[in-house]
């Protein structure tokens, strides 16, 4: 016999998946990437949270250097006294206000009194070296000491009184300080309404 008889004819083994096969293999693939997010969520999330925490409690530290403890306020979400020797020695509050960049969440303390000790920005999207030098020197230190009546913004440096603008961040400017304003006016109203 030749080898021409001997030729057999080539088969196609491929094999023809039905719409419900491929149904369950990719049912299998979401469950499977669903677990794997599902674990990696339950094992990072009270990492995220402690982190957040102690982001948050450093920040409070830095705004009231000279506190021995932070208790947080009744009935005040997000609300924190700080305390020495067992008295309220300021108050710290969440502000947020709406930048040129999007909302500016901040953490201002203030006094019992209704005076600015400091301010911190949390999270901004402000421009980077305009808007966002908000929570930087010479900016940061002219709210020190100041009360609700010295919280204006003003272009003008002559004006000592008020809050000079950052040079090409108005918006941001004004942003922050009606912030800041809001948290003394709330801490005024918290502390007289006791």
């Amino acid at each position: 016999m030749s080898d021409e008889n001997n030729i057999e004819p080539k088969v196609n083994h491929e094999k023809k998946y039905s719409i419900f096969q491929i149904a369950i293999n990719l049912t299998i693939a979401c469950f499977i990437s669903g677990a794997i997010i599902a674990v990696t969520y339950f094992i990072t999330a009270p990492v995220a949270v402690k982190t957040a925490a102690k982001i948050k409690t450093d920040a409070m530290k830095s705004l009231v250097t000279n506190a021995q403890k932070f208790n947080s306020v009744k009935n005040k979400t997000g609300w924190f006294a700080a305390e020495k020797d067992g008295k309220v020695i300021a108050y710290v509050v969440p502000a947020e206000s709406k930048g040129y960049g999007g909302a500016i969440s901040m953490l201002v303390s203030v006094t019992p009194e209704g005076k600015i000790i400091d301010f911190a920005i949390l999270d901004s999207n402000e421009t980077p070296g305009l808007g966002q030098n908000a929570d930087k020197e010479p900016f940061k230190s002219q709210f020190k000491g100041k009360g609700t009546k010295d919280l204006v913004v003003v272009k003008d440096a002559t004006k000592v009184n008020n809050i000079q603008a950052m040079t090409g961040a108005t918006i941001s400017s004004k942003a922050v300080t009606k912030g800041i304003k809001e948290a003394v006016e709330q801490v005024s109203q918290f502390v007289g309404g006791k």
